[in-house]
C-alpha cells in the first residue's frame, strides 16, 4: 500500500496539473456519483491527508480517493483521455483543455463537501507530512495502549498518519526495537523518537521523488535496511533478515525484522528458513 510520501508525491502531482484550471468534464465512474458532472468548476487544490487525497474543486466540493493497495492517480495530455479511458479498472477522469487526470484501481472514491472532509478523514490522527504536524498528540496516541504492539500501534491511522510498513520497519531498525514490543515496554523518549525518525524519513523521499531510506541515488534497488529483504544478511550483523506475520486479522500485516540488532525472533516466526523473494519491498508495502 503506498504511504504518505507516496500519496504526498501523486497530490503534488496532480496539483501541479490542474490546479487552477477549469475542468472541461469528469468521468466518476462509482454508482454513487457516476452522474456528477464537475465541468465548469476549477480544482483549487489537491492535498494529502495521510495515504488519503483530497482534490477540492469550487463550489465547496471535493474529490476523494485512497489508493489502497493498487490504486494510482497519472496526469496525461488530453488528448490521450479517450485511450486511456479504455481501461476498465479506471474509476475517475477529470480533466480540463490541457490535461487529463486518471484514477485506475482506486481502493476508495466518493464525493464530499468541502467543509464537511471531517466524514471521511476526520478519524486520522496527526499527519507526519503536515506542516502543522503536532508530535504531542501523536505520541499519546500511539502510547494509549499499552498492550498493544508499537507497530501495530504506529500502523493504525487513527493514531499517526501516514506509516504503513516501510516506515515502521525502517525505524525501528534504526532504533533497535523489536517491532512484537508492547508500547508499555517502550519509555516515551523512545517512541517519541521513533515517530520523529518516521517523519525525517518520509520527508527525505518526498524531496527525493522516491521513497528512499538512506537517501543514496546509487542503492534504489536495496535502498532499505530491512524491509523487502527477507532471507539477505542485515547490513550491520550480517544475520539473515526475518519476516513474520504481526496483528490480528483483519488488520494482520506482515513485517520485517533483524534477529540480530532487534532482540530475537518475533514470537510468530516458526523459525523455518526463509529465502529471499526478489522483489518483497514492493509486494509488502
Amino acid at each position: 500500500m503506498p504511504e504518505g510520501d507516496a500519496v504526498w508525491r501523486t497530490a503534488r502531482r496532480l496539483h501541479e496539473g490542474l490546479a487552477g484550471d477549469r475542468l472541461a468534464g469528469s468521468d466518476i465512474r462509482v454508482p454513487a456519483h457516476a452522474t456528477a458532472d464537475l465541468s465548469g468548476r476549477r480544482t483549487l487544490e489537491v492535498v494529502p491527508r495521510g495515504k488519503h487525497l483530497l482534490h477540492r474543486v469550487e463550489g465547496d466540493l471535493t474529490v476523494h480517493s485512497h489508493l489502497r493497495m493498487e490504486g494510482s492517480w497519472r496526469v496525461h495530455p488530453v488528448g490521450r483521455r479517450h485511450a486511456l479511458g479504455h481501461r476498465h479498472t479506471v474509476r475517475a477522469l477529470l480533466w480540463s483543455t490541457r490535461r487529463v487526470a486518471v484514477g485506475d484501481s482506486l481502493g476508495m472514491l466518493d464525493l464530499v463537501r468541502t467543509s464537511q472532509e471531517h466524514r471521511v478523514v476526520g478519524h486520522l490522527g496527526p499527519d507526519l507530512l503536515d506542516p502543522g504536524y503536532d508530535a504531542q498528540v501523536a505520541l499519546a496516541n500511539v502510547r494509549a495502549d499499552p498492550h498493544r504492539t508499537i507497530t501495530e500501534s504506529c500502523l493504525d491511522q487513527r493514531n499517526v498518519a501516514g506509516m504503513g510498513t516501510i516506515f515502521t520497519a525502517e525505524p525501528l531498525f534504526l532504533l533497535g526495537i523489536n517491532p512484537w514490543t508492547p508500547v508499555g515496554g517502550l519509555d516515551p523518549g523512545q517512541v517519541e523518537e521513533l515517530l520523529s525518525t518516521a517523519r525525517r524519513l518520509l520527508v527525505l523521499s518526498c524531496r527525493q521523488g522516491r521513497t528512499t531510506i538512506t537517501g543514496r541515488g546509487d542503492v534504489a534497488d536495496d535502498d532499505a535496511w530491512v524491509h523487502g529483504r527477507v532471507g539477505l544478511p542485515c547490513k550491520r550483523c550480517g544475520v539473515p533478515i526475518r519476516l513474520a506475520p504481526i496483528g490480528q486479522q483483519p488488520q494482520q500485516r506482515v513485517m520485517f525484522s533483524c534477529p540480530g540488532c532487534q532482540g530475537g525472533r518475533a514470537p510468530t516466526d516458526d523459525g523455518a528458513p526463509q529465502t529471499p523473494l526478489g522483489h518483497a519491498r514492493r509486494r509488502y508495502t
